[in-house]
């Protein structure tokens, strides 16, 4: 039997991405100290691997495909094929960004500031190709871990992943600029692209997890509708596409499905009930495939 091998993230990523491949009809276990995660697909070898080093392993063709950012592709400057940029991340479904950030009393306050100073970071050599567009001449350090604890004392700004914020602020870091914006992408060795079967295998996972990403967000309606009432309750669906509409037994009515973004729905229940729905439910979606 044909084998695809697939990086899984460790680290901050390793839950959501663990939640999302569930989504998508994938189960994950991994054991305790283990590295060797199962999967419940006999074509899929799970490894579990640092993103950071996850472009090099996929590059070398260690490992086939791999989820991982596309802040250390770039920073590894990895010679893979990009099949899916996926929007998720630790805690939200979202873009991250890596930014530039200084204390509160800084007097750093543009990046040109950054002139002479030194800056501690995890994703050095992006940092560094940002200052050399700029013209900027600074000190880029690698930092181990702790890099928010670092400024003022031990360098003058850092470079940090950051996706809503918070742990900035809760640090007293002010951010001057971004990077970079990244997302979590799904990667493949080039050589295995080029195989038909590990191919359509990595298309095949790139449409299951593209469809329980889009579902996260959003959410099932069925309800019943008079049929003098149908057109104001359509009016009222922002649907990913046209509501299904199928008549009820003996001429009652309708059935209306639909699919709308999750944050709407409390808002628009109540307006579908004004305006004639019926028998309402709302149900959680797995995956949406376009």
């Amino acid at each position: 039997m044909s084998k695809l091998v697939l990086g899984i993230p460790k680290g901050s990523l390793q839950n959501s991405t663990c939640e999302m491949m569930q989504r998508a009809g994938f189960v994950v276990r991994i054991s305790e100290r283990s590295y060797y995660p199962s999967i419940n697909d006999d074509e899929l070898q799970g490894r579990l691997i640092r993103p950071q080093d996850m472009p090099r392993y996929v590059e070398k063709g260690i490992i086939d495909v791999g989820l991982t950012g596309a802040d250390w592709v770039e920073e590894n400057d990895s010679d893979v094929t990009v099949v899916a940029d996926l929007v998720y991340a630790k805690q939200l479904q979202a873009k991250v960004r890596w930014v530039i950030a200084v204390p509160e009393d800084s007097p750093i306050q543009t990046p040109s500031d950054l002139q002479g100073k030194k800056i501690a970071t995890e994703l050095v050599n992006v940092t560094m190709k940002y200052l050399k567009k700029r013209s900027i001449s600074a000190e880029v350090e690698f930092s181990h871990g702790a890099t928010e604890a670092k400024a003022p004392h031990l360098v003058d700004a850092i470079v940090e992943l950051t996706e809503t914020g918070s742990s900035l602020r809760a640090n007293k870091l002010r951010i001057v600029d971004t990077v970079m914006e990244s997302t979590t992408q799904l990667i493949i060795n080039n050589q295995s692209w080029k195989d038909p079967w590990k191919k359509e295998k990595t298309q095949n996972l790139a449409l299951l997890f593209t469809g329980a990403i889009t579902a996260r967000e959003k959410v099932g309606l069925k309800m019943n509708v008079p049929g003098d009432s149908l057109e104001d309750v359509i009016q009222k669906l922002p649907a990913l596409r046209k509501p299904t509409v199928s008549s009820l037994a003996e001429g009652s009515g309708y059935a209306v499905e639909t699919i709308i973004d999750e944050s709407i729905v409390r808002r628009i229940i109540p307006e579908l009930k004004k305006a004639g729905a019926e028998g309402i439910i709302e149900y959680p979606l797995n995956k949406v495939i376009p």
